[in-house]
């Protein structure tokens, strides 16, 4: 197993959680500390508390990947003697990095509104406020022929070649190769100075640029060549839609058993309710963390209720006058993130062989409490 630092942890949640997904203006990565030290412990946090610090140096964590940045509003001072300002204190001293990942984790395929919308068990869901559309690439790469199926299982794996519900998608073409290798070359195929031709396949597939990375290396670690012949291209083709929440569909109940659905599932004590109890539900929006800006993209795609945290007085009116049920269970059930970002990290680096430990904060974090 290969001992690691944070850049190459960062860099693989980066696979899955790009900034570029990030809102304009949201206060994400690096936010305490460095990461070119080794990182022996991970620790995944909703949000970052003294408690938490105190846990992740209990627990000697050298990273925390929190989703609610620590560091949201410019600082004007740093003074010891406020809580803010012991939080700082306590991670440089412990050399504790902290990176962010908000409205990106918020947004990525398999991020927070997934996980809640996969934990409310709902169906052919789709995004509920389109916010990023993936730009495309097309790959050209030629090869032997009798490389080429080990190099397209290769960029396949590495995520090239996905097309709606499908994977490892590639078109390849035969031809001949011509090249002549000079004094300084190290040929696979053929001999320095000697015109040499040879029986080639041309693969082509397609990936989302923000792959692009780890789609050439996994090309250039497979490929036989000393100098690898390949062509980019841009595409105009419409890339996967991304976006805020998600909506979906799920087997008819009660507003009130889909009351206590969401408390179940979500794992809280209560939540608050708009609407009448003995309505029906078919058809859920949900979207973690404040949601009030997008209750009229969930009345407008149909959505029977609205399943969202911190909702304001005057926009619950809003809801109830055109007829939206809305079931709040708070702010804190992105606390889902904890758990779910841990095993995707988990696996991503035993993919990868690294050895780290990467585990979710214990402490709860939810400020309220039902009486």
């Amino acid at each position: 197993m290969k001992k690691i630092n944070g850049h190459e942890i960062i860099q693989l949640f980066e696979q899955f959680s790009p900034k570029g997904y990030a809102m304009e203006g949201d206060k994400i990565g690096l936010q305490i500390g460095r990461l070119n030290t080794p990182v022996e412990n991970v620790m995944i946090a909703l949000d970052v508390l003294e408690e938490v610090v105190d846990e992740a140096i209990e627990k000697e964590v050298q990273l925390i990947i929190a989703h609610h940045p620590l560091i949201y509003r410019p600082l004007q001072k740093i003074s010891t003697d406020t809580p803010s300002g012991r939080i700082i204190e306590k991670l440089i001293k412990h050399d504790i990095a902290v990176y962010a990942a908000h409205t990106n984790l918020d947004i990525a395929k398999g991020g927070v509104n997934d996980m809640l919308a996969d934990a409310l068990k709902l169906t052919e869901t789709e995004v509920l406020y389109p916010t990023y559309e993936t730009e495309l690439k097309k790959l050209a790469v030629f090869v032997p022929e009798e490389n080429a199926e080990s190099l397209r299982q290769a960029i396949g794996k590495a995520g090239a070649g996905s097309i709606g519900n499908y994977s490892h998608c590639s078109f390849a073409s035969r031809g001949t190769g011509q090249f002549k290798p000079n004094g300084e070359a190290n040929p696979h195929i053929g001999q320095q100075g000697k015109l040499e031709t040879v029986e080639e396949v041309c693969i082509e597939t397609i990936y989302p640029e923000h792959i692009e990375k780890k789609v050439l290396s996994a090309m250039f670690k497979n490929h036989p060549y000393e100098e690898v012949a390949y062509d980019i291209y841009k595409l105009e083709n419409k890339g996967e839609v991304l976006g805020l929440g998600k909506i979906g569909k799920i087997s008819e109940m009660t507003l009130e058993e889909f009351a206590e659905h969401v408390k179940r599932t979500l794992q809280v004590d209560g939540v608050r309710v708009v609407g009448d109890l003995s309505s029906k539900i078919r058809k859920v929006a949900v979207l973690g963390g404040d949601g009030n800006k997008y209750f009229m993209s969930a009345k407008m795609k149909g959505a029977d209720v609205y399943v969202t945290g911190d909702m304001y007085y005057h926009v619950a009116h809003d809801a109830m006058m055109m007829g939206l049920n809305i079931v709040d269970p708070g702010h804190n059930v992105e606390k889902i993130m904890k758990k779910g970002v841990t095993q995707k990290l988990v696996q991503m680096c035993s993919d990868k062989g690294y050895s780290v430990s990467i585990f979710p904060s214990e402490i709860h974090t939810d400020p309220f409490k039902f009486v």
